[in-house]
């Protein structure tokens, strides 16, 4: 006998800000009635923090430390056992979202060793012969906007062989002249990045220029911390060999989810950097970073 189990949040988009009531029904259809040893939901809210492959190995001592962190946790018993009638009934439940003690509900955010996610999880218990069904249902917490205004800090950069770190040959270097700015490295995470870039002169001809954006998230304890930057996204804003002289913009949103606000804990870290990343026509390529404060205001 077929019968579905579903979780349907009241607010569309699914965010949801500390303080406030996660609302909802419990959806089920059955063709007819249906026996079950009761219905129970829970709300649950971790940070999961993974080691890298080359960071294990020096740290041993890290696995006992990195246990998930738990942020939140209720549980309740939404029916009793009993019989479902056949049709669709609609269970509607609320859960408010406070946390005990001293913890704070960390912004939602997927990384790569840094994972903070909050889900609904709904279980059924069946008589014997029959399988129990569990549904779970991820929703999404921004952290409270700061009252605080964010004063853009714009940045002026000048792109020359001179400038370069991490070079071997520097005679070798082709000549060139990059100018540039950005309209702000402390960014309002719901609004675009925006800046300039111009090429005003450069010997060899030019194939690309990029945009990356860099998560650097950094899990840690006493016996020592493992920090790694990786990409969460990559725009090409100029192609080819662009005219010199001619201002390019710099227009990035950043991404849902991907993305959240600054974070600094005991344990972990999740900051973000900008790349702006030229590439020669033989492939080199040359790269000017940026540090980001994101901030909701």
């Amino acid at each position: 006998m077929s019968v579905t189990l579903d979780i349907r949040l009241k607010r569309a988009n699914k965010v949801y800000h500390e303080g406030e009531v996660v609302a909802g029904v419990i959806l089920l259809v059955c063709k007819e009635a249906l026996q079950h040893h009761g219905i129970s939901l829970s709300m649950e809210g971790l940070v999961n923090l993974q080691l890298s492959s080359k960071s294990v190995g020096v740290f041993e001592a890290f696995y006992n430390s990195v246990k998930p962190i738990q942020l939140i946790s209720s549980n309740i018993e939404v029916a009793k056992a009993g019989k479902i009638p056949g049709g669709k009934t609609e269970i509607p439940f609320e859960f408010p979202l406070n946390t005990k003690g001293n913890k704070v509900l960390y912004e939602t955010y997927h990384g790569v060793f840094v994972n903070i996610q909050y889900t609904l999880r709904c279980d059924m218990k069946r008589p014997l012969l029959a399988k129990d069904l569990t549904r779970n249902c991820e929703f999404i917490v921004h952290c409270q906007p700061q009252k605080a205004k964010v004063v853009p800090t714009p940045v002026k950069f000048t792109i020359t062989p001179d400038t370069l770190q991490n070079t071997r040959e520097r005679s070798l270097l082709p000549k060139f002249l990059v100018r540039g700015h950005l309209d702000a490295t402390n960014c309002v995470i719901s609004q675009p990045l925006t800046g300039e870039v111009v090429v005003e002169n450069s010997d060899v001809p030019i194939k690309s220029i990029e945009l990356q954006l860099v998560r650097v998230e950094t899990c840690g304890c006493a016996e020592g911390y493992a920090r790694d930057a990786t990409e969460i996204q990559n725009i090409q804003i100029a192609e080819g060999d662009v005219c010199h002289g001619l201002p390019i913009p710099i227009y990035m949103v950043f991404p849902r989810l991907f993305t959240c606000p600054t974070l600094e804990t005991t344990n972990f870290k999740v900051e973000f950097e900008v790349n702006v990343v030229m590439v020669l026509h033989d492939d080199h390529l040359i790269t000017e970073n940026f540090p980001l404060k994101l901030c909701r205001i």
